[in-house]
C-alpha cells in the first residue's frame, strides 16, 4: 500500500473516531506537501469544514494529534497552514520502505489477473512505408500493452494491415505504367520504401492527367472522374474483387515486398504482435450481423438496397453499414472483426489506438456494436491520440512529404553519434559497443519524446531537442542510468556492496529522504498510468525520479559518506532508483546503457 493510501485510511479511521461520523476518501485530499512548507504530506481540510463545523485549526490540532498518538511508527509531526494539515513522515518508514524493496526488480508490478486486454496498434497500409505517425502510433500501443502487463493483464498485441482496396490498387497500376520491371532487389530500394514511391507515382501522374483534361474543356470534377490512370485503378479493384488471377498475382506480388520492408522496420524499433489481421481476409465480415440487425430492427434498408443505422437520438447521424450492392463498408467490417476478436480470444477489453480523427467512427462503432448486443461492446476503448508535425509542417504521403520512420531512425541515431562522440567519454567502446550505444541513445531519444506527451495531444516532433542530454529527454535519464551503474561499479570494486548492507536510523537528510518518497512513487504512477491510458505518466515520472537523484548525488557523496550507515543508505537509494529507472524505461520500449 503506498503512503498515500496509508494516510487516506489513518484519517479516515482517525476522523471517525473522533468525530463520530462516516468519512471517506472523497471528503479531503492527500497531495505531497509543496516545498517552502515542512512536511512531507498535506491533508486538505477544506471540504471537512462544512460537514463539522469547526475551524481548519480546530480539526487539524485533534485530527494531527490523533494520527501521532495512534500511529507513532509513522507520523512525528504536524503543522497547519490555513486549511492544509502538513504530516511529517517517520524516517523508520522510508528506511524500512528502502531496507524493503531496493533490490526488487519488480517493484510496482501487480501479480497477474485474470483479465484479457486486446491492444491494436500500426494498422499501416500496404502502399506506403511507415512514417513518423505511425511511430507515435506504435510506441504508444506497444507501450501501453507494456504497462498493461505490469498491472497484472494477460495482453494480445495486435495489428490490422490495411493490404485492400483503391489504394493499395494505385501503387499497383503506377508500377505496371512506369516501373518497367522494376523489383526491389533490381533497384537496392526497401521493399516498402519501393512501393510508396509508386504511389506517390500515381499522385503525380493523375493530377497531369486531370490538368490535361480540364485544358481541354473538362470541369475539375469531370476530369477527376475521367481520368484514365483512376480509371484503370477502379477497374484494377473490381478484377481484385472478381478474382482476377493475374491481379491477385501482383497484388501479391507486391505486398510481399512491402511486408518485408515492414518486418526489418518493426525489428528495427522494437515493436512486435502478437496476432497480425489482414483486410483483405476481413473485408466481407459483417454481412451475418447486418442481416441479424435488420431482424432486430436496428438497422433499415432504403429503397436503392442499401442499409443504415439512424444514430439521430444518440446525438450522431444516419450511417451506412451495407452498400446498395451488397458490399461492407468500413464500419460494418469493424464490426465483424470486433467479434472475430472476441470469439477467438475472449478478451475483458479491446483497446483500438487510433489517431484522434477517428474519434467519429470510434463512437459509432461502439455504439452500434452495443445496439446489436454484441459480446463485450461495453469494453471497446478507443486510445485516441494527436497528429505528429514536424517543426516544417504537417505530413503529406500521397505528396511525397512524409518522413519515413526508417530515415527518422537513421537520423536519430546519426544525431546521438555526434552528441555522443562530442562529448568526448567512449574512447575505451570497441566498434560494436559504439554502434550498439549510438542506436540506444537515439531510439531512446525518439520514443521518449513521442511518449512523454499526452496521448491525446497533437505534438511537434523536434529531433534536435530531443536528444539533448541535459534537458526533459531519454538521454538524460539514460545518461543518469549509467552514472548510477559507474558510481555501484567502483563501490563493488572497492568492496563496498556486499550482500549485507545493515543500516539503521541515524536520520535521513533532505535530498536522501525526497529521492525515497520519490521513488515510493513509482507503483501508483504505473497504476495510473493503466487506469488513464497514458505512458507519458511514465515517462514525466522517471524524468522527475532521475533529476531527483541528481540533485541528492550533486551534494551528497556515496563512497566519501560521513559514516558507513550513511554509506550502506546511499547505496541502498543508489540501486533502488538505477532499478526503478530500468523498469520503468522497458515500459517505454527503452533500453538503458551500463556505460555511455
Amino acid at each position: 500500500m503506498s503512503i498515500t493510501s496509508i494516510i487516506q485510511k489513518n484519517t479516515i479511521d482517525s476522523l471517525s473516531a473522533l468525530f463520530n461520523q462516516s468519512f471517506s476518501e472523497k471528503d479531503f485530499q492527500v497531495n505531497q506537501t509543496k516545498p517552502e512548507f515542512e512536511g512531507d504530506y498535506t491533508v486538505v481540510m477544506f471540504s471537512l469544514l462544512k460537514a463539522l463545523q469547526l475551524s481548519p485549526d480546530v480539526i487539524g490540532n485533534r485530527l494531527g494529534n490523533h494520527l501521532i498518538k495512534t500511529y507513532p511508527e509513522i507520523y512525528t509531526g504536524y503543522n497547519i497552514i490555513k486549511g492544509f494539515l502538513n504530516l511529517s513522515v517517520a524516517d523508520d518508514y522510508w528506511l524500512a520502505l528502502l531496507d524493503k524493496n531496493y533490490n526488487d526488480n519488480c517493484y510496482g508490478k501487480k501479480e497477474m489477473n485474470s483479465k484479457k486486454v486486446m491492444v491494436e496498434y500500426s494498422s499501416p497500409n500496404t502502399n506506403k512505408p511507415l512514417h513518423l505517425g505511425h511511430l507515435r502510433n506504435i510506441f504508444l500501443g506497444w507501450s501501453y500493452a507494456e504497462i498493461l502487463k505490469a498491472n497484472g493483464y494477460q495482453v494480445i498485441k495486435s495489428c490490422i494491415v490495411n493490404d485492400r482496396g483503391i489504394h493499395i490498387c494505385k501503387s499497383m497500376i503506377a508500377w505496371q505504367k512506369f516501373a518497367n520491371g522494376a523489383t526491389p532487389q533490381s533497384t537496392g530500394i526497401k521493399g516498402d520504401h519501393f512501393v510508396g514511391d509508386y504511389y506517390v507515382k500515381f499522385n503525380d501522374a493523375y493530377k497531369a492527367e486531370v490538368a490535361q483534361l480540364i485544358a481541354a474543356g473538362k470541369t475539375k470534377e469531370q476530369a477527376e472522374k475521367e481520368a484514365p490512370i483512376m480509371k484503370a485503378t477502379q477497374q484494377m479493384l473490381l478484377d481484385w474483387e472478381n478474382g482476377k488471377p493475374e491481379v491477385m498475382e501482383l497484388w501479391k506480388k507486391m505486398n510481399s515486398w512491402v511486408y518485408e520492408g515492414f518486418d526489418f522496420t518493426y525489428k528495427n524499433i522494437g515493436a512486435d504482435f502478437d496476432k497480425v489481421y489482414y483486410e483483405s481476409d476481413t473485408y466481407l465480415l459483417g454481412k451475418d450481423i447486418v442481416k441479424q440487425g435488420l431482424e432486430k430492427n436496428v438497422f433499415y434498408k432504403k429503397d436503392d438496397g442499401s442499409i443504415w443505422i439512424n444514430l439521430e437520438a444518440d446525438g450522431l447521424d444516419e450511417k451506412i453499414v451495407q452498400r446498395s450492392d451488397g458490399t461492407s463498408v468500413y464500419i460494418t467490417q469493424d464490426i465483424g472483426l470486433a467479434v472475430q476478436k472476441y470469439e477467438q480470444y475472449k478478451i475483458d477489453q479491446s483497446i483500438y489506438v487510433i489517431g484522434n480523427e477517428q474519434n467519429y467512427h470510434m463512437k459509432v462503432l461502439q455504439l452500434i456494436s452495443k445496439k446489436l448486443g454484441l459480446p463485450n461492446a461495453e469494453n471497446i476503448y478507443h486510445l485516441s491520440y494527436g497528429m505528429v508535425e514536424l517543426t516544417t509542417g504537417k505530413m503529406k504521403s500521397r505528396e511525397g512529404t512524409v518522413v519515413d520512420a526508417d530515415d527518422i531512425v537513421d537520423e536519430m541515431i546519426g544525431t546521438a553519434k555526434q552528441h555522443t562522440e562530442a562529448l568526448g567519454k567512449v574512447q575505451d567502446f570497441t566498434g560494436d559497443e559504439l554502434e550498439a550505444l549510438y542506436k540506444t541513445i537515439g531510439m531512446g531519444a525518439m520514443k521518449f519524446y513521442l511518449l512523454r506527451v499526452d496521448p491525446k495531444k497533437t505534438m511537434v516532433f523536434n529531433p534536435a531537442e530531443s536528444i539533448d542530454f541535459h534537458g526533459f529527454t531519454g538521454p538524460f535519464v539514460q545518461y543518469t542510468y549509467a552514472r548510477i551503474k559507474s558510481i555501484l561499479r567502483k563501490l563493488e570494486a572497492d568492496g563496498a556492496i556486499t550482500n549485507e548492507l545493515h543500516t539503521t536510523n541515524n536520520g535521513l537528510l533532505k535530498l536522501e529522504k525526497d529521492l525515497i518518497i520519490t521513488a515510493e512513487q513509482y507503483p501508483a504512477v504505473l497504476e495510473q498510468a493503466c487506469t488513464e491510458h497514458n505512458p507519458s505518466l511514465i515517462a514525466n515520472y522517471i524524468f522527475n525520479l532521475a533529476k531527483t537523484f541528481n540533485s541528492f548525488y550533486n551534494e551528497h557523496s556515496i563512497a566519501k559518506a560521513e559514516t558507513e550507515e550513511k554509506k550502506y543508505v546511499r547505496i541502498k537509494l543508489a540501486l533502488f532508483t538505477a532499478n526503478i529507472i530500468k523498469s520503468s524505461m522497458q515500459l517505454l520500449g527503452i533500453a538503458v546503457p551500463e556505460r555511455m
